[in-house]
Parts: C-alpha cells; sequence; structure tokens
C-alpha cells in the first residue's frame, strides 16, 4: 500500500503544476485581451502632445 502511495505521488503533483501552470496562462491571455479592448486612448493631435509634454517636464512645487 504505501509503495502505491509513493508511485501516484509525482504524477499528482506533476498534474498539479502543469494546472496551475496553465492557469497562470490562461489569466493572462484573458487580461491582456481585456486591456487591449478597454484601451481608451485614442490619437492625440499636436497641441496636446505639446501640453502633455509641457505638464510632464514642469517641476511641480
Amino acid at each position: 500500500m504505501a509503495e502505491n502511495s509513493k508511485s501516484l505521488l509525482l504524477p499528482v503533483v506533476a498534474a498539479a503544476v502543469f494546472a496551475g501552470l496553465g492557469r497562470m496562462v490562461f489569466q493572462k491571455v484573458r487580461a491582456d485581451r481585456v486591456a487591449r479592448q478597454s484601451k481608451v486612448a485614442g490619437p492625440v493631435d499636436e497641441k496636446t502632445r505639446q501640453w502633455i509634454s509641457e505638464v510632464v517636464r514642469t517641476p511641480r512645487p
């Protein structure tokens, strides 16, 4: 009986590891897809680009 539990330990652990990695990959793919679809920034005109550059470079008091 002890030999059976030893022989099952490695496959069970390997299955758990692969399931965890698969779940992580699935979550990453889903998060990337949601981030790509919810991108709200559109094209920026030159006036807005200059304003952003000025605001970023100006130190705050």
